[in-house]
């Protein structure tokens, strides 16, 4: 069977593409969707259908563009209500792409529309199954996103959901059916994915705690709803855009194109209040930064740091990237739902430099210099990694603030004393400290190379969970 799986790792999402005799579908696509354009160009196939498995929350799907651009239609599980149109399936249902077969499987559980569509070769012979958020390789889809966007769908509702859909349509397929998940580690859609994007069914039901043969109703709920954080405050805006419609990424990127010379760029930041947003690496702009810019860097886990730290998709934001990056990040930000970009600066950083205007700095410092610092004052030491990073090793005494929380606890850190800030390797530490430089916090530095390298020295270390407070 020719489906190609189209991964994009700072998402952790995958997308599929399926061809037959000409004919070609695509299955939960990304919001540029000329590569699948392209793909199907390269082979001479018509793209056929749009098959979404349900309403996503961790990115905005290109499925009207794809629709507007190929005439292909647009697929959605049983109780779907999308606001435009689009195909509404019935459980069992069959679409044909060329020899192939799709066969509609309604697995709610992730949410109320989450289907699972079935793929069938030319010989008839069932070839692998398209998940979505229902099942991943070594976790299923978190239960409690939908909540979000209806409050009577709770958490232990879907999952008893979910429950049903593991046991009664998915475990009775045959052992050697491939999964293909839309997500792999690193997305907030489940909660312990495995770093590989596909497997076997009969492998996955020997290993995936989800899918224990022995598994009361209840064991589940209770093992499926245990250590679930928070999601990221963007997730409800996606599903939204996702139900409703969005702007067309051409008009987007067309938009956002605007190239702003110092002057111009100052200006529109203080005319629009927009955000500006500064995605060069730590290093680069802890040596100098637009003051009240924010960094969130093009080479970590950028989109979703975004969504995290950017409350409101619809704030309008102007760049500041390495020239010839801006194209990337207005892509990354679209993929998430910030369609608000109007424009970037010019010549980045150094533009702004040679034009005389005031820049600011982060301190950042060594392990060598924090172990000194460590031994003869013990200042105080924010950690901004995860509350479960943090539960498994910290330094004596830290305090742990998870970036993702650090604006509801900007009245826990003190501004009238000196402290030190880090996170595992430098990334998240430089958002939190751009933030509170932002918010009129000077009185800190922060850790080059993170708890990776603090890990190394001989500063107290320890799993004992202590107090977030510094009073």
């Amino acid at each position: 069977m020719k489906i190609e799986q189209i991964y994009t790792g700072c998402l952790a999402h995958a997308a599929y593409y399926l061809e037959s005799k000409g004919e070609a579908a695509v299955f939960d696509p990304l919001r540029e969707v000329q590569p699948y354009i392209d793909r199907a160009a390269k082979s001479g196939a018509k793209i056929k259908y749009v098959f979404e498995t349900h309403f996503h929350a961790d990115f905005v799907s290109g499925h009207l563009d794809l629709k507007k651009k190929t005439g292909a239609a647009i697929v959605y599980g049983p109780t779907a209500k999308p606001g435009f149109e689009a195909i509404v399936a019935e459980d069992g249902q069959v679409f044909e792409v060329g020899d192939y077969k799709v066969k509609v499987i309604h697995t709610p559980g992730h949410t109320l529309e989450s289907t699972t569509y079935l793929l069938i070769d030319e010989q008839g012979k069932e070839h692998g199954i398209i998940t979505g958020d229902t099942l991943f390789i070594g976790d299923v889809g978190r239960p409690d996103l939908a909540q979000h966007v209806i409050e009577d769908l709770t958490e232990r509702k879907l999952a008893n959901y979910m429950f049903d859909s593991l046991r009664n349509k998915i475990m009775p397929l045959s052992d050697d059916l491939i999964i293909y998940p839309n997500h792999g580690a690193g997305s907030a859609c489940g909660k312990k994915m495995s770093k590989e994007t596909t497997d076997t069914l009969g492998h996955q039901k020997a290993v995936n705690y989800a899918l224990r043969a022995d598994m009361t109703r209840e064991e589940f709920i209770e093992e499926l709803l245990t250590g679930l954080t928070a999601p990221p405050g963007y997730f409800p805006q996606n599903v939204l855009m996702n139900i409703q419609g969005y702007e067309s990424f051409d008009e987007v990127m067309e938009k956002a194109d605007s190239p702003l010379e110092p002057d111009s760029f100052e200006l529109v930041a203080n005319e629009t209040e927009a955000l500006v947003l500064d995605t060069r690496d730590a290093e680069d702009f802890a040596r100098g930064f637009i003051p009240n810019s924010i960094n969130i860097g093009l080479e970590g886990n950028f989109a979703p740091w975004v969504g995290e730290m950017i409350p409101d998709v619809k704030q309008k934001i102007l760049l500041v990237t390495y020239p010839g990056k801006e194209e990337e990040a207005i892509t990354r930000l679209s993929r998430v739902g910030y369609d608000n970009t109007i424009g970037f600066l010019n010549g980045g950083i150094e533009a702004w430099k040679e034009a005389g205007r005031e820049v600011e700095e982060v301190e950042r410092i060594g392990v060598k210099a924090l172990v000194e610092m460590y031994n003869h004052d013990r200042p105080v030491i924010i950690d901004v990694r995860r509350k479960s990073e943090f539960d498994s090793e910290h330094v004596v005494d830290a305090i742990n603030i998870p970036l993702n929380e650090i604006n509801q606890h900007l009245a826990e850190i003190p501004k009238d004393k000196f402290f030190v800030l880090h996170c595992e390797g430098g990334y998240r530490s430089m958002i939190a400290a751009s933030i509170l430089k932002q918010r009129g916090w000077d009185n800190f530095v922060d850790v080059s190379g993170g708890f990776k390298a603090i890990a190394e020295t001989e500063i107290p270390k320890t799993d004992y969970v202590c107090p977030t407070t510094l009073l």
